[in-house]
């Protein structure tokens, strides 16, 4: 009778345990507008955690500098293991070097949980511009004008300084244009308003999907299955490469054993194979790596493009 009053016990604790964690949502924090590749990702892997944990894990847009007002909001979060950060390598990689008051530092403000997928970037022109190829555009841009401007998501994004890089490689002088977003990018480029962009694969494929541009060149070491027609720019004579990545951080602080299991169950949700397959369609390669792994990736892509940012003598503010 003892041993059953304690199995009673112990079980209702259990329920009880379990009712709380359902009332109380895991926020998944995300610096970027609904609409993009980021916000469809985060979405997917937000509805499979629910399931994997569950509770409720909702997905919150929290837009504003370049993905800055995000990082800043997770920061500050409690490290109780309610809020967790989505975010492309750029708000932790790219901007630490090129933001000279950032007011949140990668390795010390934040726990590395995941690497959910990588994306390549394509450089393209809009349906208008009379380039096929990048020699086309790089004869275009020579001649002067308008075509010498290119747009990114973000001033300081690794897609401006990959265009930045593939200037220097081309002996091209192009001017970088930022706008506030990729959907503000791609509204651009379907307007005519700015003749090329370097963007996410993924994005660019809507934008070429939609007959409102076309990809010149993906930025992987070889031919991406979902765009076989499109040659990378080591194909089309300009020895560069780069390609980045979608992770989760959580605030400093949070507990290891509570890391750990929302890794788990992240990386679940990004290897279903329904998952995957909506991903890849976006131009998305899933991974699905855990804390140690993120924690190695964050630090290999600071010495990498650490050094390429320093040299381009750019700072966003």
């Amino acid at each position: 009778m003892r041993l059953n009053r304690r199995a009673t016990l112990a079980g209702a604790l259990a329920l009880a345990g379990g009712a709380r964690a359902e009332e109380t949502p895991l926020r998944v924090v995300l610096g970027y507008p609904p609409g993009a590749s980021s916000d469809t990702l985060t979405r997917l892997v937000a509805d499979r955690m629910r399931v994997a944990l569950g509770r409720p894990v909702v997905v919150e847009n929290k837009t504003g500098a370049a993905g800055i007002v995000a990082c800043l909001n997770v920061k500050a979060a409690p490290p109780d293991g309610n809020t967790l950060l989505m975010t492309p390598l750029a708000n932790m990689v790219a901007f630490p070097h090129s933001y000279g008051k950032l007011d949140y530092d990668p390795f010390k403000d934040f726990a590395p949980v995941a690497e959910m997928a990588t994306f390549d970037l394509a450089l393209g022109v809009g349906a208008d511009v009379p380039a096929k190829t990048l020699a086309d555009y790089a004869a275009l841009v020579r001649k002067g004008g308008a075509y010498a401007n290119f747009a990114s998501a973000a001033a300081g994004s690794l897609p401006h300084f990959f265009g930045l890089m593939f200037a220097k490689t081309a002996g091209l002088q192009l001017t970088h244009v930022p706008y506030k977003g990729t959907a503000s990018v791609m509204q651009a480029m379907m307007s005519g308003e700015i003749p090329a962009a370097v963007l996410a694969v993924a994005d660019w494929g809507t934008l070429a999907a939609s007959g409102k541009g076309r990809m010149l060149a993906v930025s992987s070491a070889a031919r991406l299955a979902q765009f076989p027609q499109v040659p990378t720019f080591k194909e089309s004579g300009y020895d560069i490469e780069g390609s980045a990545w979608y992770g989760l951080f959580a605030p400093a602080g949070t507990p290891q054993a509570i890391i750990d299991r929302q890794a788990a169950a992240a990386i679940e949700a990004v290897r279903q194979p329904d998952v995957r397959q909506k991903l890849e369609t976006l131009g998305l390669q899933v991974t699905g790596r855990g804390p140690a792994d993120m924690a190695r990736i964050l630090r290999a892509d600071d010495e990498k493009w650490g050094p390429v940012i320093r040299a381009s003598g750019f700072k966003a503010d």
